[in-house]
């Protein structure tokens, strides 16, 4: 362990807290330790609708830092029928939240990656790009990703995927965003008809040389096509 390192604890789903994770909060800060509080909260669960989620994710970021003595926040708007972080809905939120926060306070934040498809995949890469690019116009500071495949299948997660999002980071920074939500609305037009029947993608075994670790002559391909397809939407790498 580092000084540097980032020390988790999670609020509960809407705003409540467990007495295990006030005993982890008051560890930490009596370690001096720098504390990530997370919460994910669940569009079309508790908190409602778009906007009434919205208000509930800015409410979980203040509780983060008051009730956790919170370094940072770490986000994630969860979309309650796909599990996804990348849906219409939940990229609404997450941008709203962050843009209010990074408005009117000094808040720092982060969000979480889920997409529905697996690695290898250009469904995935295109959902961590659309994330990505309303995450950095929105003026999130911090970008956790990728777990693909909804973050739940064992060895299905890669570089690539968190290579997509940096990248894709790097070319919205400094865009208009009249542009930005030009772009977000055709991209996310290729992939959201797909949430049910997502495609599964390969193992990190599959996908990689596992003695050199890098990525196969496929994957890179693959990431090529969506790169593409980014651009021909008005994204400048």
């Amino acid at each position: 362990m580092f000084s540097s390192d980032s020390h988790e604890v999670s609020q509960l789903n809407e705003l409540k807290i467990d007495l295990d994770a006030i005993s982890v909060i008051a560890h930490y800060n009596a370690n001096s330790d720098i504390i990530m509080d997370e919460q994910m909260p669940i569009f079309g669960g508790y908190s409602g609708g778009i906007e009434e989620t919205t208000i509930v994710n800015i409410a979980t970021h203040i509780n983060a830092f008051v009730m956790s003595n919170a370094s940072w926040h770490l986000d994630g708007p969860v979309h309650i029928r796909w599990g996804s972080t990348n849906t219409r809905e939940t990229l609404m939120i997450a941008g709203w939240a962050c843009a209010t926060i990074s408005e009117f306070t000094d808040m720092l934040s982060g969000n979480q990656y889920y997409p529905c498809a697996g690695p290898c995949t250009e469904m995935c890469l295109l959902e961590a790009s659309a994330q990505s690019i309303t995450d950095t116009a929105s003026g999130r500071e911090i970008l956790s990703g990728v777990a693909s495949a909804k973050g739940v299948v064992q060895d299905k997660t890669t570089g690539v995927e968190a290579r997509m999002m940096g990248e894709a980071a790097r070319a919205t920074a400094g865009m208009e965003i009249d542009e930005v939500n030009k772009i977000l609305d055709n991209l996310v037009k290729l992939y959201e008809k797909d949430y049910g029947k997502a495609p599964k993608g390969k193992k990190f075994q599959e996908c990689y040389d596992v003695m050199t670790v890098t990525p196969t002559d496929e994957h890179l391909k693959v990431y090529e096509g969506a790169r593409k397809k980014l651009e021909n939407l008005g994204l400048v790498f």
